[in-house]
């Protein structure tokens, strides 16, 4: 029987998707303006959009073209090729818990079937739904239950794409997937603007561009307000993990964010985008006499000063460390994967505080505290 099931299933699908193989000489009628995003464009045709996202490992390249056609309306003909949705979308696979996040952000949560690794997924609307059985546990991102994604009906789903890799046995039974590559943008607006792709999922367009300019308002304030400080304190990030220390590069969000907060970052320099794995005594060495470091972890109660020396004892060499200037944010406690890609304008908000409490007197901290004193 489930055999018979996944055919049926397979053939609809591809039954689906197959106009989206065609080429099209239609010209756009419009171009969204995209002012951050790297990775995506939009356009409009005569009865449907296209969002073209790029490739963010080959220049040049698409990793996909959707192409968003009405749910209640006939398939334009000529098509580009692509990956036709049928929007809004209605029953939803995530992957993510940021993905999760916008989705609910953009009051869609109902439209969520299915998740995968519901353990770091703070967001209530999808906690509440799982409890209540309306959302499935589909196990873990890569290797989820695809019999469960069947049973629930997932007619599409959105996930993360990594470089060299495959959705294994999803892409085989012919659900769409739909890329989100938003972690890829080293600007924090960039990340956030990809707010405005979700928004065309969900046929929640001008919802998502008042989201979204509201964010970009708040963030070039906070921006601006620091812009005049001529004194900027230096700073490290992060700290080891397994033998290494990963650093961010001087184009990474991390790097943009110190930046725009008012702080000199001292790895700003490092070519890329991502993060560069350094030995300890590398960043010692540079970041020794930093003014400020900030680190995250995960556990059920505020690190100390203590708790750190005892994870390695070469910490406390840092004139941060001497100087009780660590600032931590317990991602166990405050959901910050979910929020900063979403809200950029609160992470700023929260270093400007760190860097220059000055500027923001009152100020209650929404991630990152003070390490506790021993």
């Amino acid at each position: 029987m489930k055999q018979t099931v996944l055919l049926l299933f397979v053939i609809g699908w591809f039954a689906s998707c197959a106009p989206g193989h065609k080429q099209s000489a239609t010209e756009a009628i419009a171009s969204d303006t995209i002012h951050y995003a790297q990775g995506i464009e939009i356009l409009h045709f005569d009865g449907y959009k296209t969002v073209e996202v790029k490739d963010p490992w080959e220049e040049g390249q698409l990793l996909q073209r959707y192409i968003l056609v009405g749910r209640d309306k006939p398939l334009p003909g000529n098509l580009p090729a692509g990956t036709v949705v049928r929007v809004p979308l209605q029953k939803v696979a995530v992957y993510t818990s940021v993905h999760a996040a916008i989705i609910d952000l953009l009051g869609e949560s109902h439209r969520i079937v299915g998740v995968c690794e519901p353990r770091y997924m703070d967001t209530p609307a999808i906690q509440e739904g799982l409890r209540a059985g309306r959302i499935t546990d589909l196990g873990e991102a890569n290797a989820p239950n695809v019999e469960k994604m069947i049973e629930i009906g997932t007619e599409y789903v959105i996930a993360s794409p990594f470089q060299n890799s495959s959705y294994g046995p999803v892409e085989k039974i012919g659900i769409p997937i739909i890329e989100g590559a938003d972690y890829m943008e080293a600007l924090p607006l960039g990340r956030s603007e990809w707010i405005r792709f979700y928004g065309l999922l969900f046929d929640k367009e001008e919802l998502a561009d008042s989201l979204f300019r509201a964010t970009e308002e708040r963030y070039l304030a906070l921006k601006e307000l620091v812009a005049p400080i001529d004194h900027r304190p230096t700073v490290v990030s992060e700290k080891k993990f397994g033998s290494s220390w990963y650093v961010p590069a001087g184009d990474s969000y991390v790097a943009h964010f110190f930046a725009d907060a008012g702080a000199d970052y001292l790895f700003k320099e490092l070519p890329g985008a991502g993060s560069t794995p350094m030995a300890f005594e590398t960043v010692l060495d540079r970041a020794i006499h930093a003014d400020l470091w900030l680190i995250k972890y995960n556990q059920a109660e505020d690190m100390t000063y203590d708790e750190l020396r005892t994870e390695y004892t070469p910490y406390e060499h840092f004139d941060a460390f001497k100087n009780q200037k660590i600032f931590g944010c317990n991602t166990g406690r405050v959901p910050y994967y979910e929020e900063f890609p979403i809200h950029p304008d609160y992470l700023l908000k929260d270093l400007v505080a760190v860097f220059h409490p000055e500027l923001l007197p009152g100020y209650t901290p929404r991630y990152y505290v003070p390490l506790k004193a021993n």
